[in-house]
């Protein structure tokens, strides 16, 4: 093959790189970039630096030339404070757009994406299939989580108690000391929440070595991963082996299944659609989503049980929910090692046979995440996790509307919330957020804190952090408020009834008179990025990409 670097190697970018310290032997040679999104603002990326270098020398030895580059780094408890949290996901795109900026417009020959805190990943797989280069993931794996009194400890329990006490509940420890001890060291959030579902789904996707997720971040282990990849993704330029060859229809449903196999976070629908999206493949990920329906959950890791990620890492991660899942997935799915998921599943051995459960022995029935429409919604997503009946998942009841978190967090405070209730919290999508901030999830804690979870209802067009899951919630609502959707227009008292059996949320008004209301007045404010990305948005049957469907 001719490398893209070298048909490009002109007088000008000879000069430069030779400044750059590059030899005439160098440029002959594959370049790779090396996106690093390391951060010294959140402890999610604190690490990435010392990584980037062990994969620098590494592609080095494999005889390619490392070009490091950096990309924003967002994280949900830093850069989550502005704006109601509505740089999170508007982050996602600012990657993937940063990484078409600086790795096409030099005509890099292939790249090597770090992923680490949740829109890290999504971001990196959108570049991929927008490119189309070889290109390899490192996952960045978890923090070490902390303990008080020999009883662990994480960031769940501190976001969890410090809403709590708010509404009266007692932490199970102070929450001071939980903040003090919750995170030990670098990597993403402990437990099954949004980074740690979608480093599994990069693994299911065959865009990251097999074995390589979850991971205990900076472990020997880690690094050891890392230098696996830096010689791979040297071998994948050399063979051509590039993103849409891996991003088939099959690998998009290994996806699928195994975040219902671990109950994953909701997030990962829209992420998986943003990539199908970028790779101009033409998949519903909303459809395949429910022809998935069956497959159940085989692993109960934080939020939706009590299993750690390490204990979870330790039975084989996401290579043994693949095997487990083996006769109801597409093990012909290419993947970046050059060979089919079989081969790469053929000589493997589930560690631990009890935390990762054989399909016939599940923990629960399927699906952990399902898809409702209905008059109320196009599209909407229900986290279900274990579905042993201890949350409701029928419900009929009136609307109580809120414009914002704020108002609703202090009716439920003022206890003028009742069971019953569905709660609905309005103008947080995509366009109304905007970039769907997570605030919304606030009131799901502040719900369950009043013991309130339960016995209401909460729907909402925001999205939900991946450490969600308590009660009947129905997050996502598309269209949202802010586009005409009819989330906009129900008032206090309307009846909404949700029934997961039959994938189905409705409004009980009748559809002339529901059209006859009149679109609410709502003005959010933005100005900058978040003015830009709310106007260039596109609906959340994309995903939220910034770019229209091709």
């Amino acid at each position: 093959m001719t490398l893209r670097s070298l048909a490009a190697n002109t007088p000008g970018r000879r000069a430069n790189w030779k400044a750059l310290g590059l030899t005439a032997e160098d440029m002959e040679k594959p370049k790779i970039a090396v996106v690093n999104s390391s951060s010294e603002l959140a402890i999610c990326y604190a690490h990435l630096d010392g990584i980037a270098q062990i994969v620098k020398e590494e592609i080095r030895a494999a005889g390619g030339v490392p070009f490091e580059v950096r990309t924003a780094a967002p994280s949900d408890f830093i850069t989550g404070a502005a704006k109601r949290g509505s740089y999170i996901l508007a982050g996602r795109d600012i990657i993937a757009n940063d990484i078409e900026v600086q790795v096409e417009a030099a005509l890099l020959d292939g790249m090597i994406c770090l992923t680490s805190c949740d829109k890290t990943p999504p971001g990196h797989l959108m570049a991929a299939a927008r490119l189309n280069i070889p290109t390899i993931l490192v996952i960045g794996g978890y923090q070490p989580a902390g303990e008080i009194d020999g009883e662990p400890v994480d960031v769940e329990d501190v976001w969890s108690g410090s809403v709590g006490e708010r509404f009266g509940a007692v932490p199970k420890f102070p929450v001071r000391d939980m903040a003090e001890n919750a995170i030990r060291g670098p990597g993403v959030c402990a437990g099954m929440a949004t980074a740690n579902t979608m480093h599994s789904v990069v693994e299911a996707l065959g865009m990251c070595l097999p074995g390589h997720a979850p991971v205990r971040a900076n472990s020997p282990k880690m690094q050891d991963n890392a230098r696996a990849a830096a010689r791979r993704i040297v071998e994948m330029v050399h063979e051509d082996l590039r993103p849409r060859q891996i991003l088939s229809e099959g690998a998009f449903r290994n996806a699928i299944a195994t975040v219902l196999a671990v109950s994953g976070s909701i997030n990962a629908i829209k992420h998986l659609q943003a990539t199908a999206i970028e790779a101009e493949s033409g998949f519903d990920i909303f459809k395949m989503w429910e022809e998935m329906a069956d497959v159940p959950v085989l692993s109960a890791v934080r939020p939706t049980g009590e299993v750690r990620i390490e204990q979870f890492e330790d039975a084989g991660g996401a290579r043994a929910v693949l095997k487990r899942l083996e006769t109801r997935i597409d093990t012909s799915a290419l993947t970046c090692t050059g060979k089919t998921l079989a081969e790469n599943l053929a000589d493997y051995d589930i560690p631990d046979p009890d935390i990762i459960r054989p399909v016939d022995q599940p923990i629960g029935p399927g699906p952990a995440i399902a898809i409702l429409s209905g008059s109320f919604a196009e599209t909407a997503v229900v986290r279900l996790g274990i579905r042993d009946g201890s949350r409701p998942e029928e419900f009929t009841g009136p609307a109580r509307v809120f414009e914002d978190v704020d108002a609703c967090m202090n009716a439920i405070a003022a206890g003028a919330v009742k069971a019953g209730d569905v709660v609905v919290a309005r103008n947080q999508g995509l366009k109304g957020g905007p970039a769907m901030g997570g605030s919304a999830s606030l009131i799901l804690f502040a719900l369950d804190a009043a013991g309130l979870a339960k016995t209401t209802a909460f729907v909402t067009d925001g999205q939900l952090s991946g450490l969600c899951l308590k009660g009947l919630t129905v997050a996502e609502v598309s269209p949202e408020a802010a586009t005409g959707g009819p989330i906009g227009k129900v008032r206090d008292g309307d009846t909404i009834r949700i029934s997961v059996a039959h994938r189905r949320i409705d409004i009980e008004v009748p559809a002339e008179e529901l059209a006859a209301r009149p679109d609410p007045t709502y003005v959010n404010g933005a100005t900058g990025y978040l003015a830009n990305f709310r106007e260039a948005v596109q609906p959340m049957n994309t995903g939220g990409v910034l770019l229209p469907p091709r």
